[in-house]
């Protein structure tokens, strides 16, 4: 498996993290960031139980602009 780091938050204060990766033989994309555990907020989802939730930055959705693909949300 080939991931590609594509970009991590500059204001991270230590500097690992959040980061968004692409793997290349996918063609997915792979979020690193804060898992979220809020009961409040987890039940505003739908998450089955095999997925988890986590948090990123709404800056860092600024910068997906520049991945090489185009992200629909």
């Amino acid at each position: 498996m080939a991931l590609r780091k594509l970009g991590k938050d500059p204001e991270s204060p230590s500097g690992g993290s959040p980061t968004i990766y692409l793997d290349e033989e996918k063609d997915s994309y792979l979020v690193q960031g804060l898992k979220v555990e809020g009961i409040e907020r987890l039940g505003q989802m739908e998450i089955p139980g095999h997925e988890s939730v986590v948090e990123i930055p709404r800056r860092m959705m600024a910068g997906a602009a520049s991945f090489s693909c185009s992200l629909s949300l």
